[in-house]
């Protein structure tokens, strides 16, 4: 790429684009061309299921259960933790989970979440009109490489828990009004036909509408913005032995008048 100095100009004198900027977009979008066909053959698309698969963002509620926190020997948090995965992570009931060598795969996690889906701009709102704001419910797995999210990994929340297939969400998004009351489901994990998580939204330390209320203050939560809602006891790493996911599992996660969502665990293609 030449540049030919003479051509450029002053912002102040003439607002268009310059010839420079125009030839290096030109340059670096000829040279992206290559890498983009290279990329293609290895990106696949999974498919949530209608009104969970394009969200503007998926917030995520740690330590939100008092005998999760107790498990892990953590104090309950004085306000909701989030952190956030990218779209990217999602898959629907019957998609593979797919475990990539990088995430240290001996570590996976499983972690049951009810799923709430905002219906409409939410900001500043209260705890009393908070459900008002909400279009419906679904099952998430909050999948977790555990070794990224402890000291060994450099405690990243969202690094442990952002890899592709680790959201798998459905069966489907159960409208808001089949929902009685959210902080009263029963929530299941079910690995290889053995049942390891069992409780209830009722042992959440903040409820949906205290999440809800909590994170729109000064930030708009965007129609079709997915929370999680965090994980009750029996996760696998406080387990004695450690419980992980492993290729050849089937993992099956469930809450109470929404459905159940089943996954098979294999590992990645690289």
């Amino acid at each position: 790429l030449q540049i030919n100095h003479s051509l450029i100009t002053h912002p102040s004198t003439n607002p268009r684009p310059t010839t420079l900027s125009i030839m290096v977009l030109v340059a670096a979008t000829s040279a992206a061309r290559p890498f983009a066909r290279r990329l293609a053959p290895q990106i696949r698309r999974f498919a949530a299921p209608a009104g969970l698969d394009n969200p503007p963002a998926i917030y995520c509620i740690g330590l939100n259960y008092k005998k999760h926190a107790a498990e892990t020997g953590l104090s309950e948090p004085r306000f909701p933790i989030y952190f956030f995965k990218p779209p990217t992570s999602l898959c629907g009931h019957g998609d593979d989970i797919e475990i990539p060598s990088v995430c240290h795969p001996e570590e996976v996690d499983y972690e049951v979440e009810l799923a709430v889906v905002i219906g409409k701009a939410a900001k500043n709102v209260t705890e009393a009109e908070a459900l008002d704001y909400v279009s419906g419910y679904a099952v998430a797995n909050d999948v977790s490489a555990r070794r990224w999210q402890g000291k060994k990994g450099g405690g990243q929340w969202c690094r442990s828990k952002a890899f592709d297939t680790f959201c798998p969400i459905g069966p489907r998004l159960v409208p808001a009004s089949e929902i009685a009351d959210p902080n009263d489901l029963e929530i299941t994990t079910t690995l290889n036909g053995e049942v390891l998580q069992k409780s209830s939204t009722k042992d959440m330390i903040f409820s949906v509408q205290q999440c809800i209320a909590f994170m729109s203050q000064g930030t708009t939560l965007l129609p079709g913005t997915i929370i999680l809602t965090g994980t009750p006891e029996g996760v696998g790493f406080t387990r004695k032995p450690p419980v992980f996911l492993k290729p050849g599992d089937t993992v099956t996660v469930a809450v109470e008048g929404i459905g159940e969502v089943t996954n098979k665990v294999v590992a990645a293609k690289e």
